[in-house]
Formats: C-alpha cells, sequence, structure tokens
C-alpha cells in the first residue's frame, strides 16, 4: 500500500498516514459533460471521508464508482492498495457497505434476512450467520427478539435506516459507502441517527465515505470534507474545523456560510494552554473533551464567571477555568485560524 505523509496544522510533518481508499485523478464523463473531474484525496483506515456540496457536483457518482455502480472514465481508485478496476465488481460490493437514503431493504424478507443477505452470499454457515446477525442488530440498538423476525412495513423510518446500517456491517467490510443515508428523515429521528451513527463509528471504526448536501451534517460526522463545486470538482478536503475556519476558495466560503465561525465552535476542544489552573473548581463543568461551543453554552447558562474544565478520565480531576475572555479569544482564533 503506497503511503503519505500529512503535515500539521504548524507544517511540521505528521505521523506517516496509510490511506486504506485511494482517488487518484479520477474522472467521469458522460459525453461532453464532465460530472467529476480529476479527483484526487486520500480517506485513512478508520475516518469518515464527507462529500458535501450542491447539485450536481459529483458526490454520488464519485461515491459510486468506489464500488462499481458507475465506472471512471479515467483515473485510479485504489481499496487497501488494491485497483478496484481489477477486481470481479460482485465480489468488490460484498466487500464494500452501502447504504442508501430510501434504505433499499427487501420488503418480502424479515429484519435478520435483510440483515444475513451478504454473510449468505458469502457462504457463512447458520450458526456463524445468525451470530452476526444477533450482534449487529444489537449494535445498532434494535433489540433482536423483538426486530429480527418483524418485516420492513413494520418499523419505522428510523428503524427501517438502523437494520439498513446494519446490512451494511455484517459482511465486516473494510469501507462503508453511506448515500445521504438521512436525508428522507425527519429533522427530530434525523438528530438522533447522527448521534447513533458517530456512537457506533467510534466502536467499529470503518472507512466510510458519506455523502451529504448538508454542510451541518458534514461538520457533525465528518472527520475530513470534501467540499464539491459543479462538475465534480475539488475546492477543499481537510478537517471541519480548517475549512470552516480557512476556506480555501470564495466557493468554500459561500458554502460553508456567513456563520462558519460559530460552526467552527461546534468542532472546536478546548485548548489546554487556555485553563487557568489557579482558579477555583467552582461553578459549571464540562469535561475535557468538550467543545469551545459546550464550554460558552455552559457559561452562558450560569451566573458564573468562569467553566470548570474537568478530565473525566481521570475521576473528574479538576484542570483548570476557563473564563469568558479566555473563551472569546479561543473563539477568535476558531473563526479566523489566527
Amino acid at each position: 500500500m503506497r503511503e503519505a505523509a500529512r503535515e500539521n496544522a504548524s507544517g511540521t510533518p505528521a505521523a506517516t498516514f496509510i490511506p486504506l481508499l485511494r482517488l487518484d485523478s479520477v474522472t467521469k464523463r458522460y459525453g461532453p459533460t464532465v460530472a467529476v473531474d480529476n479527483l484526487s484525496l486520500d480517506v485513512g483506515a478508520g475516518e469518515v471521508c464527507v462529500l458535501v456540496g450542491p447539485s450536481g457536483c459529483g458526490k454520488t457518482t464519485t461515491m459510486k464508482m468506489v464500488n462499481r455502480l458507475i465506472e471512471p472514465t479515467s483515473g485510479r481508485i485504489e481499496v487497501d492498495g488494491q485497483d478496484v478496476m481489477g477486481m470481479d465488481p460482485v465480489l468488490l460490493r460484498r466487500r464494500i457497505g452501502y447504504v442508501i437514503q430510501q434504505v433499499g431493504l427487501f420488503p418480502h424478507q424479515t429484519v435478520a434476512e435483510n440483515v444475513d443477505t451478504v454473510p449468505r452470499l458469502l457462504g457463512w454457515d447458520k450458526r456463524r450467520v445468525r451470530a452476526r446477525t444477533t450482534e449487529l442488530l444489537e449494535l445498532v440498538g434494535l433489540d433482536p427478539e423483538r426486530f429480527a423476525r418483524r418485516y420492513p412495513h413494520e418499523l419505522s423510518g428510523g428503524q427501517r435506516q438502523r437494520v439498513g446500517v446494519a446490512r451494511a456491517l455484517a459482511g465486516d467490510p473494510p469501507v462503508l459507502l453511506m448515500d445521504e443515508p438521512f436525508g428522507a428523515i425527519d429533522p427530530i429521528t434525523r438528530d438522533r441517527l447522527q448521534v447513533e451513527f458517530l456512537r457506533l463509528q467510534a466502536e467499529v471504526r470503518k472507512t466510510v465515505v458519506f455523502v451529504t448536501h448538508d454542510i451541518d451534517e458534514a461538520v457533525r460526522v465528518g472527520d475530513r470534507i470534501a467540499i464539491l463545486a459543479e462538475g465534480g470538482r475539488l475546492e477543499q478536503y481537510d478537517k471541519p474545523a480548517v475549512v470552516l475556519g480557512r476556506p480555501a476558495t470564495p466557493f468554500v466560503a459561500d458554502f460553508v456560510g456567513a456563520d462558519r465561525g460559530v460552526k467552527r465552535l461546534q468542532v472546536t476542544p478546548i485548548d489546554a494552554a487556555a485553563l487557568d489552573p489557579s482558579l477555583p473548581a467552582t461553578g459549571p463543568r464540562v469535561p475535557s473533551d468538550a467543545t469551545l461551543a459546550d464550554a460558552l453554552s455552559a457559561l452562558l447558562d450560569s451566573d458564573a464567571d468562569w467553566v470548570s474544565v474537568v478530565d473525566d478520565g481521570d475521576g473528574g480531576r479538576y484542570l483548570g477555568g476557563l473564563t469568558l475572555p479566555a473563551l472569546h479569544a479561543a473563539a477568535r482564533v476558531a473563526a479566523t485560524g489566527t
């Protein structure tokens, strides 16, 4: 597998980065129309890469080229170092989980039968299939005793989406493709599913390509965001905080919105260097892994002059206080990158 070095925010070399998924100068044309234009990006093992942009920017086309539902016109796509064009497309798709907006469950099959589709195709024995199905239903928060024998029409939209995720994970694929998986669901259920996805990803650590048109969703779920313009041109590919704080082009600045500074607070963790350990451990408490938005919210909801930051991983040990001026300074850095 090829290796690539990334740099951290200070410009010094970071640890060696090994991509599990690589797109190298990938182009897709339909006659004279360019849907994806010379796209190159790497996705590390266990990362969530979000493809986001307006309609017609090639998000779904890019994703479908990974599992060869659409064939690229030129360029190279590698999964774990292997060129996908040299692989049997059927076997390739069994190695890649796929979740779509309308779920696509088989209506005549039970929940359990939907989930175990790929393991059965892979020839797993019945005991292993049953164990995997039970494990996955529990993982996505559906009690196997209650849901395994139900049919899709007996489930809510959110429950069907969970079954779709379980089915995509059933064969333990290294890569998971998610095409606007929460786009057709009401806002409350969508929020819950985003939280559930983040919890699930923390456990299974799959390499995910996630397509959405919603920049707020991209910022929330992505480790890295690829912002595409019309014609599949890559405008910027970086961590959410960098995209929000330092838009690479006017198009990116316009797409992420004028409130990008506020959005960045939601993905910027508290910096230990901003804490004042001389302040007493009073007032509202926030964990050390909280964001600036969490700290600011806690402070505004109280009459205190600072928030107490504690290490939840070390018995709630007090680390220091974060005052409003310190929050203001951190927020300015978060919003401007300086």
